[in-house]
């Protein structure tokens, strides 16, 4: 292991202002996106979409990162260039997703165990000589009166902690991402409750496998109602409740805190971002890792169109620098119509 390779990766996407794009949408998942907006998922859509966010004019003013799906990392621009070259030449961090997906997680009710560790070390390798220098690892639990279960958190916590430590071990800049999922009708309250008790179970584990706090990036959920819950939360409530939880229970040595959107409007993630960082000062930075939020308004501007690319783009970019304000304290509702 290079610490100092781990912590010069780290200074750069722990940047105040700057977030990271998740463009690490499986086969799957980009596929439900592009039928949303009438778009075919055929293999060139998908990597014509994918330069768009990356070619947008001015984008690395707020994008310090880019989470890539592995047929992603491999492919090229229109010029020819890798995307890893790509956005390294806008000193934008390539990095990879790693896991490959949820299997059910016997002794539970529908719970789920993200699959991967089995040869992770090699496949880190090979995305390290194609550009990448950080990665992602998603734990996905769900809330309800007997979920999140003591296994599945634990089980979980596991997988990131083990997928963290062979990260660090081949200079990656590992990206814990424990998300319990909005679905559902549960309260403000329960969803902090087992917020918290899940960040214990992972720190936990992390130090277990004496992974360096330091050289990590973490991006949970924020604390929010469930979906279906007849009251939604205000947005200060929904900031206080989420850093509450995150002083129990995130040590001051993790650099970054980047959230996840987890099914938020784009707005809405936006607002959050930006009531959390204008409470008192904490401990780590405050920004973001969104996917959805960032993208949603893109990809419905393009609509797989050429002659959108511009107007998609000017979209994208919008996106970014509201967040990028959110950052700093700086956004306002104002900002959404300038």
């Amino acid at each position: 292991m290079s610490i100092h390779e781990l912590e010069a990766t780290t200074l750069q996407l722990a940047v105040p202002g700057k977030g990271i794009l998740a463009a690490d949408e499986s086969t799957g998942t980009i596929t439900k996106r592009f039928n949303s907006v009438q778009v075919e998922p055929t293999t060139e859509n998908r990597r014509a979409y994918r330069e768009l966010l990356f070619t947008t004019p001015g984008i690395s003013d707020f994008i310090n990162g880019v989470i890539l799906f592995e047929e992603t990392l491999g492919q090229r621009a229109g010029n020819g260039k890798l995307f890893s070259d790509l956005l390294a030449e806008q000193n934008i961090i390539p990095g990879i997703k790693v896991d490959k997906g949820v299997t059910p997680l016997p002794g539970t009710l529908e719970e789920t165990i993200t699959q991967g560790l089995d040869g992770l070390s090699e496949r880190l390798q090979n995305y390290k000589h194609m550009g990448a220098r950080f990665a992602k690892w998603r734990g996905v639990l769900k809330i309800s009166t007997q979920e999140p279960s003591c296994l599945a958190m634990a089980a979980n916590a596991e997988a990131l902690a083990r997928y963290a430590a062979i990260c660090q071990a081949q200079g990656i800049v590992p990206i814990v991402e424990p998300e319990l999922l909005m679905d559902g009708d549960h309260t403000l309250e329960h969803c902090a409750q087992a917020t918290e008790k899940t960040l214990h179970t992972v720190f936990a584990a992390l130090i277990k496998y004496k992974v360096i706090l330091e050289c990590m990036i973490l991006k949970p959920n924020m604390v929010l109602p469930g979906a279906g819950h007849q009251s939604q939360a205000n947005i200060k409530d929904v900031a206080q409740a989420t850093l509450k939880v995150l002083r129990r229970t995130v040590p001051a040595a993790v650099p970054s805190i980047n959230f996840l959107s987890g099914g938020q409007s784009a707005e809405d993630a936006t607002k959050h971002l930006q009531a959390m960082n204008t409470n008192r000062p904490q401990p780590w930075l405050l920004s973001f890792s969104y996917g959805r939020a960032l993208q949603d308004p893109c990809l419905k501007t393009w609509r797989g169109q050429a002659e959108n690319i511009q107007a998609a783009q000017q979209v994208f970019y919008k996106r970014a620098k509201l967040n990028s304000a959110a950052c700093k304290g700086q956004y306002t509702d104002v900002m959404e119509n300038g």
